[in-house]
Formats: C-alpha cells, sequence, structure tokens
C-alpha cells in the first residue's frame, strides 16, 4: 500500500493518470495535485467519505474507474468543494447524504476571477438537507460550464443554483422531488447569471419552482458586482416538467426565451412572474418570450393560471403558439394573459 500511494505521489507530481481504490489512497492523491500539468484520477468502486476540497487546480478529472459501478461519496458538509479549479471535469460519481451541498464549485469569492472550462457529467446525487438552502450542485462564478445527464433526487434548497455564472449549458438532466426535502427549486439561476441554456431535462414533482428564472440574491454575491438584474438572456427549451405548484417563476430576469417544454399538471399555477430584489436602479422582471409549449393541468387544481406580483412588467411578455388542455374542462382552457396571444390552441389535447 505505501509504495502504491509513493508512486501515485510521484506521478501526479508531475501530472498524468492514477488509479486510487480506497480512501487512503485518494487523500494521498489530493495532496499530491500539480497546479500546472494535466491530471486525471479514476476512482475505483467503493464507499468514501464525503468532506474533499480541492484549490487552484487547472486540468483536472476526477471520474469513476468503472462507469457501471461509481464510487459512492457518502456524507460530510460538502461531498465535493472545488475552488478556483479551471478545465475541472468530474464525471460518474455517485454522491448522497450530505448536509451542505452534493457539489461546491466557487470563483474562492474572487468575483472578477471567473472559473471558465468546468464539465460536471454523468453524475448522480441524492439526499442533500434534506432542509434548509442546501443544493445538490452549487455554482458561483463560473463561465463555460456544462453540466450534463446528471440525476438529482431529494434536496433541501435547488438541486442546481447558479449564481453569478455565464455562457453555460445544463441538458439531459433529471429531477425528481422526494417527500420529506423542502426543494425550494430544481434549476435556480439568479445572482447576475446571464446566457444560460437549459434542454432536454426532465422534472418531476421537483420542489416549489422547478425553474426558477432569477431569484433573490444579496447584493454583495453578484457576478459581476453591479448587475442590474438577477438573470438575463435565458433559453429554456425541449424540457418536461410534471407536477409541482408551478412550471417555472420568473423572479427579476430581464430576458429570457421558454419555448418547446411540456407542461404536466402543475398544482397551483402554470406560472409565475415575480420580483424579490428590489434595488434601486434594479431591472423589473421583464422581456419574457413564452412559446410553442404544450400545457396540460386541470383547471380544478389551479388557483389562477398565472400569479403576477407587484413591481414586475408582465405588460413585456409575449404569448404564441402554445397549446393549452384544461383536462377537466377543456372548454375553459383558454388563460387569462396579461397580454393578447397569437396563434394560440386552446381546448385540445397537444400530446
Amino acid at each position: 500500500m505505501k509504495a502504491f500511494v509513493y508512486l501515485a505521489s510521484v506521478s501526479l507530481a508531475f501530472g498524468g493518470e492514477v488509479i486510487v481504490r480506497d480512501t487512503q489512497e485518494l487523500a494521498a492523491s489530493l495532496r499530491s495535485l500539480n497546479r500546472t500539468e494535466p491530471t486525471r484520477i479514476r476512482i475505483a468502486p467503493g464507499t468514501y467519505p464525503g468532506g474533499h476540497h480541492v484549490s487552484g487546480i487547472t486540468d483536472l478529472t476526477i471520474e469513476a474507474l468503472d462507469p457501471k459501478n461509481p464510487p459512492h461519496f457518502q456524507g460530510g458538509a460538502n461531498g465535493w468543494q472545488f475552488s478556483q479549479c479551471r478545465n475541472l471535469t468530474v464525471r460518474g460519481l455517485r454522491i448522497s447524504g450530505q448536509t451542505g451541498n452534493g457539489l461546491n464549485l466557487d470563483d474562492g469569492g474572487q468575483l472578477d476571477r471567473p472559473v471558465t472550462g468546468v464539465t460536471i457529467e454523468d453524475v448522480t446525487i441524492s439526499d442533500i438537507g434534506p432542509t434548509g438552502n442546501h443544493d445538490a450542485i452549487k455554482c458561483s462564478g463560473l463561465v463555460d460550464l456544462t453540466i450534463r445527464r446528471c440525476v438529482i433526487t431529494g434536496w433541501g434548497g435547488q438541486g442546481i443554483d447558479f449564481v453569478g455564472c455565464h455562457k453555460s449549458l445544463i441538458t439531459e438532466c433529471r429531477f425528481v422531488g422526494k417527500p420529506g426535502f423542502t426543494a425550494s427549486a430544481a434549476i435556480q439561476l439568479k445572482g447576475g447569471t446571464s446566457d444560460i441554456v437549459v434542454t432536454k431535462c426532465h422534472f418531476q414533482n421537483a420542489g416549489e419552482r422547478p425553474l426558477n428564472l432569477g431569484g433573490s440574491t444579496g447584493l454583495p454575491y453578484f457576478r459581476p458586482p453591479g448587475a442590474k438584474h438577477e438573470a438575463a438572456r435565458l433559453k429554456v427549451t425541449d424540457n418536461t416538467i410534471e407536477g409541482s405548484p408551478c412550471a417555472a417563476a420568473f423572479v427579476g430576469v430581464d430576458g429570457a426565451e421558454f419555448s418547446h417544454n411540456t407542461i404536466l399538471f402543475p398544482t397551483q399555477w402554470v406560472f409565475r412572474i415575480l420580483q424579490e430584489t428590489r434595488e434601486p436602479g434594479f431591472a423589473p422582471c421583464r422581456n419574457v418570450r413564452i412559446t410553442d409549449n404544450r400545457i396540460v393541468f386541470r383547471r380544478g387544481d389551479l388557483r389562477s393560471d398565472l400569479n403576477i406580483g407587484p413591481g414586475t412588467e408582465p405588460q413585456t411578455f409575449v404569448f404564441e403558439r402554445n397549446r393549452w388542455f384544461a383536462e377537466d374542462r377543456p372548454k375553459a382552457s383558454r388563460p387569462p394573459l396579461p397580454t393578447a396571444e397569437k396563434d394560440g390552441q386552446y381546448g385540445q389535447d397537444p400530446r
């Protein structure tokens, strides 16, 4: 065992690839990380403790040795935390039972130095929290981030929380809520976040607001500092949202497209238009296009089709070619909207 750890440390000191098979070997490999050369750590099947923190490393890959039998990181405050780690890939891990966040990726509080080139894929995260603001994946100050094919089940705060992230993609992920987990949102995009695409994801009873497009952020945490919107230039397309009190909430967002999604049976509203950050000069919720969606609901379940809060500009919302169907009262399928819809379809099942 000692010989193996020594060889791993030497190889990592110069970059390269190492296989670790237990907690001690993993700890040794992390202590020996090279800060300049690309390094790949492949982790054998087994159960490992959470609580790993990596800082200031570039070109690092952490992945399962056997993708069909992923290593399982249990417990700890955060499963893994990566601070100022550029060109990072995390692939094929299983993470569960953290009291903080499952994965925490951040800029180390250096608001003017965003972290670039991070990829998170084929990661399964469950049972985070279960209450309070504890996220499966927390991202602060990242640019050019991709989150792909992840499965998130049971969380206290957000499934994925972006604070001041830009030019990034969330795709082919699945979010499933669980009884006993407070689950504020499945995906939240806030704190100055911009230019994000969310596509081909599936949400099943995934929190109070499966898609919280915007949010409420303390001013010191905005990236870039001085941003006047919670989020801008978002694109949410080709997703399926089942259940939850609403399908999507637009909260202090200045510019978004919500298109070609399937919404099935929200329990209180279809959409919410809200403003939670009210600082002077801050943009109201506005400039959203909601087009080409299939929306199936039960009229008897809803308080109203839309929940529109004060301090917003619903007159800037555009509705086009949505197909609305009230399953229990087809003749009452047409919703009252803040602006007239163009080429909408009402009363025919779009499924």
